[in-house]
């Protein structure tokens, strides 16, 4: 029996409540979203370095990252989710257009103060559409409006007033720096599947505001293809985290890779997942995003190859769900039993893990005493006909 886990809340509890001698296999899932530093030090060791750093909202926020050495390398890792994620954001300010990844640079530049040899960036659960202009401001990026004067961009909403990007003060030590950042490869930056239109509503935006964030990236894109030469519209990743992957590839000169192949690089989920009997994987709201690259959709198309059948247990079961039969995924259910406010459902979310974990087993068990009643009916009946004969 095998379990993989997309966060830190469980380490096998459910699983053991349904059998102690259970043979489970835990596995945090590090898909560069919540968690991402810690499951990554977890692996690797190094330390949790904190620092006061300017949240989504402007407001200023204790923020982290992670530091580990390996063969005389250091590598610094960064969860632009700990700087700009979506919990940052206050319900009555999640608006997209005003929202900024400067926190992210900032994260950038405390790592370069540190002399490492590599950075990892894990993008995921942002809250944040700007494109990661803020982060290039952080970075030493200038945007000037149609004047020459410069501007401050806080939000999406002001990308619309950039006329120039000026990159003649950007950090010199990032040309000397290998930049890795593991995002979800199917997001765009630009286009009717762009970021504004598919993931701005999930993070406030309106029907008006998803169009003039739609065209704010259009210009940001073009303006960045003048300056530094690459067109990022449709770039795979380029729309991670609020286009924030266009940014580090423009300004940070970053290389995005599916998140799924950084997993591979940190844990040997392919073996793990061809030894199981079952997998059992987790997803915060399961809907018709999901099979685009999410990584319940990922761990199914590697079960699929071995015949081992995949579950997911959500938080929320969203619209066009049904779509995850169709990669993969063999059945699905939520914790939530009852209506219940986020807040109540993050602090209760553990224990409704292990509560669904177990449920799931014992429909397992359910599904096995039937078919081995069913086998014996046959080998009795089979008995009969040879006596009768």
């Amino acid at each position: 029996m095998f379990r993989c886990e997309r966060s830190g809340y469980s380490n096998g509890k459910g699983a053991r409540r349904f059998d102690e001698s259970i043979d489970v296999e835990v596995l945090p899932m590090i898909d560069g979203g919540e968690g991402f530093v810690n499951a990554i030090l977890d692996i690797k060791g190094g330390d949790l370095i904190h620092k006061e750093v300017t949240g989504p909202v402007g407001n200023k926020t204790i923020s982290y990252f992670g530091v580990f050495d390996e063969k005389g390398e250091r590598t610094a890792v960064i969860e632009m989710a700990a700087v700009a994620g979506l919990k940052l954001v206050p319900l009555d300010q999640r608006n997209p257009l005003k929202t900024t990844s400067y926190g992210v640079g900032e994260l950038i530049s405390c790592a370069l103060d540190l002399e490492v040899d590599k950075i990892l960036i894990g993008c995921g659960d942002s809250g944040i559409s700007d494109g990661g202009a803020g982060m290039a401001q952080a970075l030493g990026i200038q945007f000037l409006d149609k004047d020459r004067q410069m501007l401050t961009v806080k939000g999406g909403e002001d990308l619309l007033e950039i006329d120039y990007i000026d990159t003649s003060n950007l950090d010199k030590r990032l040309s000397h720096i290998p930049v890795d950042v593991a995002c979800n490869w199917k997001n765009v930056l630009c286009g009717e599947k762009g970021v504004a239109r598919v993931f701005g509503p999930q993070k406030g935006a309106t029907s008006e505001q998803v169009e003039q964030l739609s065209s704010a990236l259009e210009h940001y894109a073009l303006l960045i293809q003048g300056a530094v030469g690459i067109d990022v519209r449709s770039l795979p990743g380029s729309g991670a985290s609020g286009g924030l992957g266009a940014g580090l590839l423009a300004f940070a000169g970053a290389t995005l890779h599916s998140r799924f192949d950084i997993i591979r690089n940190f844990i040997n989920i392919e073996q793990a997942i061809a030894s199981s009997d079952v997998v059992i994987t987790a997803e915060g709201s399961l809907d018709s995003q999901t099979p685009n690259g999410k990584i319940p959709a990922e761990v199914a198309r590697i079960a699929l190859k071995y015949d081992v059948p995949v579950i997911i247990i959500a938080g929320a079961i969203g619209d066009g769900a049904n779509l995850n039969y169709r990669a993969g995924i063999d059945a699905y259910s939520s914790i939530t039993q009852r209506p219940i406010s986020l807040k109540e459902a993050l602090e209760k979310a553990p224990y409704w893990i292990e509560e669904s974990t177990e449920a799931v087993l014992r429909k397992i068990a359910i599904g096995l005493q039937v078919a081995k009643r069913e086998e014996a009916s046959d080998e009795r009946r089979i008995g009969r006909l040879y006596q009768k004969q």
